[in-house]
């Protein structure tokens, strides 16, 4: 069988095809490669346009001059009736210096803290910028800020501190200038002549003789890492606001240096004990007059309001608030004159108009000078017995009235399912050992009766009244609560009283009414919140009572003499402080006695707080005639007989007005069968009006025996 012949190879029959594939492939890759070599020609002329216009942008911004700096402007503040009463710095305090004379450590703290890569970026820090944005995108929130040093500069320079993005904007091409017209040491110099360190000293050189009395050249390291903590807060992070938060803010930029290899830990750890000597704040750095009251405004317009604070201290804004100067003024000398010289004890007074919740004065202490720590706010501080009125309150709302009878005899008294118990003391033991009715047991201050009380009406609802009344500080429902155990602040004191002589409105403090920036633009318009939160009928029951606390017996009776007017409040005493806190229809005070460190008061101390009481109230109304405190419908007067509580006969000795809650009158009466008529009523009852002649007429009879 034949075999197939192959078939005869063509030589460069192969090499012929290949080359066809060449070709096609060639043919179809010419195109991509044409239309790359397009684009990649079009992205180098934008990428040269943009280069072009980014050298012609920086050399426009290398000509142009940087605008003038802007001038900051004096903000004020106002009384009640359109006067200055301070401004918040009476010009800049400030003296600038080479950055050569100023301490190396406070150079590398502030580099430290405020911007670690400052030598190495251009004016911004982008690798900050990602590291602030991932964190604040890991919270939904502004938890950390990236501005650099020479943006912070841009921004104090040049610019107002608005969040719009047109100022944003020119802080950025003004960053750029700064860098490109200065070297970065020039560029820090400026900045630390520069920033805000607190009560005035503007620059590092007028901040270190203010705190310390030298110059900057001068600062330790301990000295420079505190220094350096001041500008990011100088309401929180200065030593003579806050002298924890400026500890704990020293520390973290001695860790701070630590970490960027400038000094070792033993040096931050030996820099962190050294006790600091600061200088006493002088009079004129934050002084003037009403000062606590003008850093109580500046706190709420900052933390409440939020007004920047830069602006707020250079921006020229006018602040109107509700001070009365004549009731200022009354405080400081009451104040002045209550206290012994040479004493340590301290005083505070915060008085507020019932009717508006106006703050009309505010005493924080008795030196603002030495100590400018508000005690008029700090809620640190026991009311003791002056907090039973809110007590007695939630009694009357509970159906408690003022001729409910306890025994006042030393008592056990068992809570918690029996589990616990609680044995309280009247002052200096002193108990009747009979029953008691709620008016005298206000006037006398028993504590076994408010025990009882509060036993009876349950500590909770206690708290849930005294949040009514404006009182905000942490209480727990256990039986001490009725003796005031639990600390508030003065304010919150005032303001609960104050809801009181409302006639149980209860009107939110008020101290600023209005806020204009330098143009006269308004910021901030103040809007009443007022909130009828008791019955006028229980609280008027119990401001009746309050006004025993200055009868015979009372507590408050030392000072009766001094006050010529209607006048309801109540007592309160600590082993460390002492209290009168009290009303008349337009003015709610309380007062506060007390030494900072919790020190034990001695007899003659405790008696500090109600003559400065009784002194302000009459000096400060010496305009207003006396007013009764208005009876409201729902409430009746009845002549009781004390001893029973029941109504007042002949058949039983001794009678006396009481006023209750229309419905809670007694009706059994005194020693005799139900169907006699007590004398001096009608129908078990006297009207609101012959309650009110009797209790005008009672009161008469005090100030003329006096």
């Amino acid at each position: 069988m034949n075999k197939p012949t192959a078939k005869p190879h063509k030589p460069g029959s192969k090499n012929k095809r290949r080359r066809t594939r060449f070709a096609l492939l060639r043919e179809q890759l010419l195109p991509r490669s044409r239309a790359l070599t397009r684009l990649a020609r079009r992205l180098g002329i934008a990428a040269a346009l943009i280069l072009a216009l980014t050298a012609g942008f920086l050399l426009y911004l290398r000509i142009q001059s940087l605008p003038a700096s802007s001038i900051s402007q004096t903000s004020q503040i106002y009384d009640l009736h359109g006067s200055l009463i301070d401004t918040f710095h009476t010009g800049q305090n400030r003296k600038s210096v080479a950055l050569a004379d100023i301490s190396p450590h406070l150079i590398e703290a502030t580099v430290a803290i405020e911007d670690r890569r400052f030598y190495q970026h251009l004016g911004f820090d982008v690798k900050g910028m990602t590291r602030a944005a991932l964190v604040n995108l890991e919270h939904m929130s502004t938890k950390q800020g990236a501005s650099t040093l020479t943006q912070q500069l841009a921004r104090n320079l040049y610019l107002t501190h608005e969040r719009t993005w047109q100022r944003k904007l020119k802080e950025a091409v003004y960053t750029i200038q700064l860098e490109m017209n200065y070297s970065k040491d020039e560029i820090l110099g400026l900045y630390l002549n520069q920033i805000y360190y607190g009560h005035g000293a503007y620059g590092i050189e007028a901040a270190s003789q203010m705190y310390f009395g030298k110059h900057a050249s001068r600062l330790s390291l301990a000295e420079s890492a505190m220094l350096a903590g001041i500008p990011k807060g100088p309401k929180y992070y200065s030593p003579y606001m806050d002298m924890k938060n400026a500890k704990d803010r020293q520390k973290t930029i001695l860790q701070a240096m630590v970490e960027g290899g400038r000094i070792s830990q033993a040096e931050a750890d030996e820099a962190f004990r050294e006790v600091l000597a600061f200088k006493p704040l002088a009079a004129d750095g934050s002084g003037g007059f009403a000062p606590y009251f003008r850093d109580y405004v500046r706190q709420i317009a900052v933390d409440v309001l939020g007004i920047d604070e830069a602006r707020l201290s250079e921006g020229g804004v006018h602040i109107y608030t509700t001070l009365d100067p004549d009731a200022q003024k009354a405080a400081e000398q009451a104040v002045k004159e209550g206290m012994p010289p040479g004493s340590e004890q301290q005083a505070a007074l915060v008085s507020i108009d019932p009717r508006t919740g106006y703050v009309k004065a505010m005493v924080g202490g008795r030196n603002y000078k030495t100590n400018q720590y508000n005690r008029a706010l700090a809620g640190t501080r026991q009311p003791g017995s002056s907090f039973k009125p809110i007590l007695y309150l939630t009694a009357l709302e509970n159906g408690m009235t003022p001729v409910t009878p306890f025994r006042s005899a030393p008592t056990v008294f068992t809570y918690d399912g029996g589990r616990k118990t609680y044995q309280p003391h009247n002052y200096n033991n002193k108990y009747t050992g009979g029953f008691i009715n709620m008016r005298e047991a206000i006037a006398s201050s028993d504590n076994i009766y408010a025990v009882n009380t509060v036993m009876s009406v349950g500590a909770d609802k206690v708290i849930e009244m005294a949040r009514k009344l404006g009182i905000d500080s942490p209480m727990r429902p256990v039986p001490s609560l009725a003796l005031g155990t639990f600390p508030v602040s003065p304010l919150e004191m005032a303001s609960a009283f104050g809801t009181l002589a409302a006639g149980g409105v209860h009107v939110k403090p008020v101290a600023i009414l209005r806020i204009e920036d330098s143009k006269g633009e308004v910021l901030y318009q103040a809007q009443p919140e007022a909130q009828r939160v008791v019955d006028a009928a229980h609280a008027y029951v119990l401001t009746s009572m309050m006004e025993s606390v200055f009868e015979t017996g009372g507590t408050g009776n030392r000072v009766a003499a001094m006050i010529k007017r209607p006048i309801a409040g109540k007592t309160g005493t600590t082993s460390s402080d002492a209290w009168l806190v009290g009303y008349t229809p337009e003015l709610a005070t309380a007062v506060w006695v007390g030494y900072d460190k919790g020190r034990a008061l001695t007899k003659a101390e405790e008696h500090r707080a109600a003559p400065i009481f009784a002194r302000y109230t009459e000096q400060a109304l010496a305009a207003v005639p006396p007013k009764m405190f208005p009876i409201p419908e729902g409430v009746v007067g009845v002549y009781i007989n004390p001893a029973s509580g029941k109504l007042a006969s002949l058949r039983c000795s001794g009678s006396r007005l009481e006023m209750f809650v229309r419905g809670t009158e007694p009706t059994e009466i005194c020693g005799a069968a139900e169907t006699d008529v007590s004398p001096g009523t009608s129908d078990g009852g006297s009207s609101a009006d012959e309650a009110a002649k009797r209790s005008w007429l009672d009161h008469l009879k005090r100030w003329w025996n006096h």
